[in-house]
C-alpha cells in the first residue's frame, strides 16, 4: 500500500480515545482521515452512508470478506462492522495517515495483513478511574457500563501481550498522553507534510 504509514488506536471506552484525536485532528489540520467502516446495520437519524458508515447489506459485506477486501471485521448484536481495504486506500489518496479506530480483536486480525500500522493502545490508569470515567459521562445505563467495564478488563489483559503494540499510553495526564502520542507519529506527520511540498 502507498502512503504514509496507517495508525490503529485501540483501547477500551473511556480510555479518552477520542480526546487524544480530537487534540491531534486541531493541531494537525488535513493530515490525518479517518477510513469509513462498513456495516450492515440500518442507518440512525442523521447518519450519512459514505460518511458516517457504508451501509450495506449482509450479503454484498459477506461477499466482500470472502475476496479478502476487509483488513478485519466482527459481529456486534447482530450486525457486521468491518473495514476494507479500500477504504483506508482512499485515505492515503489523499496523502493522509489514516487513523483506524479498532478492538483488540480487530488489531489481531490487521496483525495477518500486509497494512504495516502503528500499533497504539490507550489505557486508562486503573479500572476504577475508568469507572468513574464512564460513569461521569452519564450516558450508559448500569447494564451497558458493566458490560464495557467487562469488555476492558479483557482488553487490559489482552492488550499485555508481547509485540502486540509499538506504544502503550497509560492516560493518567492528558497533556504527557498527548506528547506520547505526537512523539510515535512525528516521522509519518513530517514525510506526509514533505510530500505535500514537493
Amino acid at each position: 500500500m502507498q502512503g504514509p504509514r496507517p495508525v490503529v488506536l485501540s483501547g477500551p471506552s473511556g480510555a479518552g480515545k477520542s480526546t487524544l484525536l480530537k487534540k491531534l485532528l486541531a493541531d494537525y489540520k488535513n493530515i490525518f482521515g479517518f477510513s469509513v467502516s462498513h456495516t450492515t446495520r440500518q442507518p440512525r437519524p442523521g447518519e450519512v452512508n459514505g460518511k458516517d458508515y457504508h451501509f450495506v447489506t449482509r450479503e454484498d459485506m459477506q461477499k466482500e470478506i470472502d475476496a479478502g477486501e476487509f483488513i478485519e471485521h466482527a459481529e456486534f448484536s447482530g450486525n457486521m462492522y468491518g473495514t476494507s481495504k479500500g477504504a483506508v486506500q482512499a485515505v492515503q489518496a489523499q496523502n493522509q495517515i489514516c487513523i483506524l479506530d479498532i478492538d483488540i480483536q480487530g488489531v489481531k486480525n490487521i496483525k495477518k495483513t500486509d497494512l504495516n500500522p502503528i500499533y497504539i493502545s490507550v489505557q486508562p490508569p486503573s479500572i476504577d478511574i475508568l469507572e468513574k470515567r464512564l460513569r461521569d459521562r452519564k450516558t450508559e445505563t448500569e447494564e451497558s457500563l458493566l458490560k464495557r467495564l467487562t469488555a476492558a478488563r479483557v482488553d487490559l489483559e489482552l492488550s499485555k501481550e508481547p509485540g502486540l503494540f509499538d506504544l502503550v499510553i497509560i492516560n493518567d495526564d492528558l497533556e504527557k498522553a498527548y506528547s506520547e502520542l505526537k512523539e510515535i507519529l512525528l516521522e509519518e506527520i513530517k514525510k506526509t507534510q514533505e510530500s505535500r511540498k514537493s
